[in-house]
């Protein structure tokens, strides 16, 4: 199985959400990609596993979440090496993170711009990474091999 890795800030609400999305459909898909998705600086304020704008987009979807209610996690060198592809969802945001914190890794991930709430509100933002998911799932689907 290749495997998928989301990155955000607080693994809260994109990158939870796009592990879960792109789960639901690599699986009805029967395509060899599951994904996984960490923070690269968490948040202790957020309330619950997961953002309330992941769970209600999903519950619109049907796409169940009960397999995806643990806390988010932070990432770490261990899970970038066991990636076959790496995605940050927003790049101004996430780009010094990871340059500052995983160096080595900068060049080898894929950076989308996918905002916040702080700059979309979900309604917004949800369908934009919900087709740069399924983008790149076409494209993994494609060209097995992933970024590296």
């Amino acid at each position: 199985m290749n495997r998928v890795l989301f990155l955000c800030t607080g693994n809260y609400y994109r990158s939870r959400f796009a592990e879960i999305f792109f789960n639901w459909h690599a699986q009805g898909r029967g395509t060899p990609w599951r994904a996984e998705s960490r923070g690269l600086a968490l948040v202790k304020e957020n309330p619950g596993p997961l953002s309330c704008h992941t769970i209600a987009r999903l519950a619109a979807l049907s796409i169940p979440v009960e397999a995806y209610l643990r806390l988010p996690l932070a990432v770490t060198e261990d899970d970038f090496r066991s990636a076959r592809h790496i995605v940050a969802v927003k790049e101004a945001e996430h780009r010094p993170l990871i340059a500052s914190r995983f160096s080595a890794w900068v060049e080898q991930v894929e950076f989308w711009s996918v905002h916040d709430v702080d700059f979309a509100h979900a309604n917004e933002a949800m369908p934009v990474l919900e087709n740069e998911v399924l983008g790149l799932l076409a494209r993994l689907e494609a060209h097995p091999a992933g970024n590296r």
